[in-house]
């Protein structure tokens, strides 16, 4: 019973905004409480106490909108491979050793930002070089984009549910 407890659920601010994961006894909690409401629940699985039957919530909207700081998601290494999903920016391969690349190398005057660092495998980053993606004839896979929290809500579940893809727009 306890590992079914663990389960994820999609937590929505008051505007139906994806906030945060919990689990399913923190949801309850939340639900028991009248801090939250049930959107959505896992089909068919309810949790049983000696009087009542709840349904598994799989997505909960909090009850009053919680006013969040704007989500700044910190520019690392490991922030970096996750947004790029282990892959190598330029051949595609996640088998291999994977390093951080500059596109505009530093000694061009190239940042350490969001825009100007990919995911390379020492392979690719090495043929690089210190040139550009242009000038070593490499074309990088995706344009490096800052993050926002909702894209690392999805890297951090792995499977979504189905329920949870609108709000992730995933659709």
């Amino acid at each position: 019973m306890e590992g079914r407890l663990s389960t994820k659920v999609l937590v929505l601010n008051h505007d139906y905004e994806p906030l945060s994961i919990c689990n399913v006894k923190k949801a309850i909690i939340l639900l028991y409480l009248g801090k939250a409401e049930l959107i959505a629940a896992n089909d068919g699985k309810y949790l049983h106490s000696v009087s009542a039957a709840m349904p598994f919530p799989s997505i909960v909207r909090l009850a009053v909108y919680v006013r969040v700081p704007y989500k700044r998601i910190v520019l690392s290494r490991k922030n970096i491979l996750r947004r790029d999903s282990h892959r190598c920016q330029y051949c595609g391969r996640s088998d291999v050793t994977l390093t951080v690349d500059h596109v505009l190398p530093k000694a061009r005057g190239g940042t350490d930002t969001w825009e100007n660092l990919v995911c390379a495998c020492v392979h690719c980053n090495n043929r690089k070089g210190d040139r550009t993606p242009a000038e070593a004839q490499m074309v990088l896979l995706r344009k490096p984009i800052r993050p926002n929290h909702v894209m690392f809500i999805r890297h951090f579940v792995g499977t979504v549910d189905d329920h949870w893809k609108p709000y992730l727009f995933m659709n």
